[in-house]
């Protein structure tokens, strides 16, 4: 799967590990690198729902936003990186067609 990211500074955390570890902590950087290897290796979104980390559509004001688990309490969280995503009849959206995401943050939701 494509993954971009939404700022510069949001990309440095994700991909060097050594600045991810002083950010967040060495459980959580170690879990942030598997996901992100799990996003990189997936054909679609889909796919994410067979992996750890739990994957979820979230709601309220993040409609539309993805998380996935990281070390409690923050998430990652994504969106499709389509413009406009592939919708389901239901208004969900079509997750086997989302093959490109943008990380947006990496946060606690609750």
């Amino acid at each position: 799967m494509e993954i971009s990211f939404s700022s510069r500074r949001l990309r440095k955390e994700c991909n060097e590990h050594g600045v991810a570890i002083k950010k967040y902590g060495p459980v959580c950087a170690r879990k942030l690198r598997a996901r992100l290897s799990d996003l990189e290796a997936a054909s679609s979104l889909a796919e994410m729902r067979t992996l750890p980390g739990r994957l979820h559509q979230l709601t309220g004001n993040l409609k539309g936003v993805y998380s996935l688990d990281l070390e409690h309490p923050l998430r990652l969280l994504l969106e499709p990186d389509h413009d406009p995503p592939k919708l389901l009849p239901d208004g969900g959206i079509e997750e086997q067609a989302v093959t490109a995401i943008k990380i947006i943050a990496i946060e606690d939701t609750h």
